[in-house]
């Protein structure tokens, strides 16, 4: 049964899972799965989550009830990287998804930390059970988990505000002539593939920036240090395969012939969080070694021809070129 809703004018410009929740009083795990699963449409056309929509606007909506458990689960295994009595800093593995989803029942990195630290599940779907950001199930790395609503809260705000530094490392095909650069444009869904993201003229600003670590001439591979400046899904392995560059055992955007130093999964590990401490103390840095897996990667590519940057000048892309 489909229920068919008009955009309010309070709600213009805003997301459409959030619409959906608001006017339908359902979770927005509710709403978003329901736009996933193709159940929020605009003149018969699918709505993703994401999509901004204007007042007035006309929707139908079949809700996708996906429920799905939040329950402890000791068998999922994690590192704590950083704890206290406000937030956890997790050292994910690959492999792991964040948390429940479409699709997605059980076993997840949130069922995990509700193992260990059980208060945590009170936070509730509507705080993500303290998951202040998300990284993909092939990414390892670091991931801020609130241990209260109000460290949720702050942490959240300092996510939008990009006041939250999030770097990674990540090996991708091809050597660069620059050792700095900034990836400038906007990120959507792809049109035919859904599931996948592009560099679209009408998707969502995005910025990336690298540094070039070292690289591997007779391996025509780089290491690369990334570093965030938005947060749209799939952001760097996008805009590296944009540049020409895809991530090295990325299986959707990633280099379509067989490279050296394939780890069997997306290389790319988020290695280092910047923020400030949500009880006002302060800036604070946490940082995750690199993995057996990718450690493995790089000794297997040998010594580099080059490491460093040389500081060569900034480049910037953007969708035109």
């Amino acid at each position: 049964m489909s229920t068919r809703i008009t955009v309010p004018g309070d709600l213009a410009g805003e997301r459409a899972d959030r619409i959906v929740a608001a006017v339908l009083g359902v979770s927005r795990r509710i709403a978003k799965t329901s736009c996933e699963e193709a159940g929020v449409t605009h003149r018969g056309e699918p709505v993703s989550a994401s999509s901004r929509l204007a007042a007035g606007e006309e929707i139908e909506v079949r809700l996708v009830r996906d429920d799905v458990g939040v329950g402890p689960d000791p068998t999922v295994s994690f590192a704590i990287a950083y704890e206290d009595d406000d937030l956890l800093v997790v050292d994910k593995p690959p492999g792991v998804v964040v948390h429940p989803g479409a699709g997605v029942r059980g076993r997840t990195l949130v069922n995990g930390i509700i193992a260990r630290r059980p208060q945590i599940e009170a936070l509730g779907e509507e705080r993500r059970w303290g998951v202040v950001h998300r990284i993909d199930r092939d990414t390892s790395g670091l991931l801020l988990v609130a241990k209260t609503p109000l460290a949720f809260d702050l942490l959240q705000a300092a996510l939008k505000a990009r006041a939250v530094k999030r770097e990674y490392r990540t090996l991708v095909d091809g050597t660069f002539t620059n050792a700095t650069g900034t990836i400038d444009a906007p990120v959507g869904r792809d049109p035919v593939h859904p599931t996948r993201r592009a560099v679209l003229p009408h998707g969502r600003p995005a910025r990336t920036h690298y540094t070039r670590l070292a690289d591997w001439a007779r391996h025509d591979c780089t290491l690369l240090a990334v570093q965030l400046e938005t947060g749209r899904t799939h952001q760097i392995r996008v805009h590296l395969q944009a540049i020409g560059h895809g991530v090295i055992g990325d299986p959707v955007y990633g280099p379509r012939r067989p490279t050296p130093g394939d780890p069997g999964r997306t290389w790319l590990h988020a290695e280092r969080l910047t923020f400030d401490h949500p009880a006002g103390t302060g800036p604070m840095t946490v940082d995750a070694p690199l993995p057996p897996d990718l450690a493995a990667s790089l000794a297997s590519l040998g010594v580099p021809d080059r490491k460093k940057a040389s500081g060569d000048a900034n480049p910037r892309w953007d969708v035109a070129d």
